[in-house]
């Protein structure tokens, strides 16, 4: 059968799997991670909720479908997904065009499409996945480390969608995806060169973003996290609350369903962009620690997974939905922390959202797929 196929086939009777996972073509040690990682959010969420039954409900009918999407995904050969990364990513960038010509306006953004007979959705989120889909897809038969015209029609392929998404505005969601399309290009061995030239370049274009292309909630939110205490009853209070809600939390916690800032409403959105600081209210420092824990355990197996893929695309894939998934969790606890502006990113897994778990789930689903992969022969 050709690698092309759609479905990868069972190998012939002398070479079955002797394995039920191997056959699923599923980690198991990757699935029993995120199934930890799902039950713990629910339980957290079940508490920062205000109807707790009903957020779990629907929260726990995501995670189903998220891993079924990802047991789909993991069936499917990695040389379809080469095939179609272009169409998919291109689908991508049409649809923020769409948005950014037809899109539904809600709290002064820009960012949501609704299309006839389809619930509403962000296209942003599409290229989550899209972005180190393509570009994996792009450095597979290419000579590593990339040369600088393959650095530049990457760089073309980087920031055409987040340009689309900033403008939105979403500048959370667009430094996400371009944190993505830069990790392919770091894993893919580009030289410390064109990092120190981005780093210096970045840096320059810091005050033409910040007076030309930020707008003004963004620019406070710089400058509230600075000093948050200039506007205490204003753009101070979800980070003064987040932050005294985890500083009274201490070792232990005060108890599941017990946290004062939670409980009483006077922390923001408890039940999305800062449930962290809801858990660590409740169940103390250990509470996260389990969570961190939690984490580390997943980016570590996708890491490993990455390092023993069998093809480029593979690797590149495969460690670039690894750190991303770092960098949600990084970007998330930084900013309810007070270490980084608030960008609203959601915690993996453990934030309410549906959309977000389908997105993750197609990641792990390709992790899943690379994982079962023939090994290389030099391991």
């Amino acid at each position: 059968m050709a690698n092309t196929d759609f479905i990868r086939q069972l190998p012939s009777s002398g070479q079955i799997p002797q394995t039920i996972w191997q056959r699923l073509h599923v980690d198991p040690i990757l699935l029993l991670l995120l199934l930890m990682l799902a039950g713990y959010g629910l339980f957290v969420l079940y508490s920062a909720s205000d109807d707790h039954l009903i957020a779990m409900e629907k929260q726990g009918s995501f995670f189903l479908l998220g891993f079924g999407i990802m047991i789909v995904v993991a069936q499917v050969n990695q040389s379809y997904w080469r095939l179609i990364a272009p169409v998919f990513y291109g689908l991508g960038v049409l649809l923020l065009v769409a948005v950014a010509l037809f899109g539904e306006i809600s709290m002064g953004a820009q960012r949501w499409l609704q299309i006839p007979g389809l619930p509403r959705f962000q296209p942003s989120e599409m290229l989550k996945i899209g972005l180190p889909l393509v570009l994996a897809t792009y450095f597979h038969n290419r000579s590593l480390p990339p040369r600088f015209k393959h650095v530049f029609w990457s760089l073309v392929m980087i920031l055409l969608p987040v340009a689309l998404i900033i403008e939105q505005p979403d500048l959370g969601t667009g430094m996400l995806v371009l944190s993505s399309g830069l990790i392919v290009l770091f894993m893919a061995g580009l030289g410390w060169g064109y990092i120190a030239g981005a780093v210096s370049l970045a840096a320059a274009m810091g005050p033409v973003m910040w007076f030309y292309v930020m707008h003004d909630y963004q620019r406070t939110r710089v400058l509230v996290l600075l000093d948050p205490h200039a506007d205490k009853l204003g753009a101070g209070w979800n980070i003064i609350q987040s932050q005294t809600a985890i500083g009274s939390g201490g070792w232990a916690g005060k108890g599941w369903q017990q946290g004062t800032q939670s409980q009483l409403d006077f922390l923001p959105e408890g039940h999305t962009d800062f449930i962290i600081a809801v858990l660590s209210e409740e169940l103390g420092y250990r509470g996260v620690l389990v969570l961190m824990a939690i984490y580390l355990l997943i980016v570590a197996r996708g890491l490993w997974i990455s390092w023993h893929a069998q093809e480029t695309f593979g690797r590149l894939l495969g460690s670039t939905i690894s750190i991303t998934f770092f960098v949600y969790v990084f970007v998330n606890m930084g900013m309810v922390s007070g270490l980084l502006p608030v960008v609203g990113v959601p915690l993996p897994l453990v934030s309410q959202g549906g959309t977000a778990v389908v997105i993750l789930m197609i990641g792990f689903g390709m992790l899943m797929a690379i994982s079962t992969e023939k090994k290389r022969s030099s391991y």
